[in-house]
């Protein structure tokens, strides 16, 4: 809801700090799924009508692209690990074991051809290289986090059987095998469809070895 202040005779909206707020977020989910499907140098401030958001409007929530970039991947991957802690918490007796599910449903077609680019772990990694700490200590944020809840799982799975050191080492494997097939399935995709399909099915069957 808006406020008004009288100009004259006339009564003019002043937006409140929920609208404010409301805008910041619709701004970061538009600039989300934009950065993730096409990089973060191909998108400018420009092309973020999406969020109905104007250079003035910009500068009113952030002080440059770049703040805009490390807000937006740390909120695609809360958004990513939500989804995770998800499925993670789903019965086994009824789906199968979670880390197999979460291999299945990361290495999909449906997941390489997303058109907001999917988890940020995969679409964002050569972001993650080429520009500010900031975005990159979001991605590693992220990163954290999904070897944190891999690593859980794995203890849980294998209760008894591995130490806190292996859980992790595992984490990291399965993680790195995802986000790796997945932007070689994605970088042949167009030309070699064939060969993006072999590398999402071989990778789904092996992830976990």
């Amino acid at each position: 809801m808006y406020s008004t202040v009288r100009i004259g005779a006339s009564r003019m909206p002043r937006i409140t700090r929920e609208d404010k707020a409301r805008n910041r977020q619709n701004i970061v989910e538009a600039a989300g799924r934009m950065f993730r499907s096409q990089g973060v140098d191909a998108v400018g401030i420009a092309e973020l009508k999406e969020a109905g958001l104007t250079h003035g409007g910009f500068y009113n929530h952030f002080a440059s692209k770049g703040d805009l970039a490390a807000e937006a991947c740390g909120a695609s991957f809360k958004a990513s690990l939500g989804s995770l802690d998800h499925t993670l918490g789903e019965d086994a007796d009824l789906t199968g074991p979670a880390l197999k599910r979460v291999v299945d449903n990361y290495l999909s077609a449906a997941h390489r051809d997303a058109s907001d680019g999917g988890c940020p772990s995969a679409s964002l990694v050569t972001d993650a290289v080429r520009h500010s700490d900031t975005i990159q200590s979001a991605y590693a944020a992220g990163v954290e986090g999904y070897l944190t809840g891999f690593a859980e799982e794995f203890a849980r799975e294998h209760k008894g059987e591995t130490t806190s050191q292996e859980a992790r080492e595992r984490a990291v494997l399965l993680l790195s095998r995802l986000v790796g097939a997945m932007a070689l399935a994605r970088a042949v995709s167009h030309v070699q469809p064939e060969l993006s399909d072999e590398i999402l099915r071989t990778c789904r069957a092996h992830a976990l070895d």
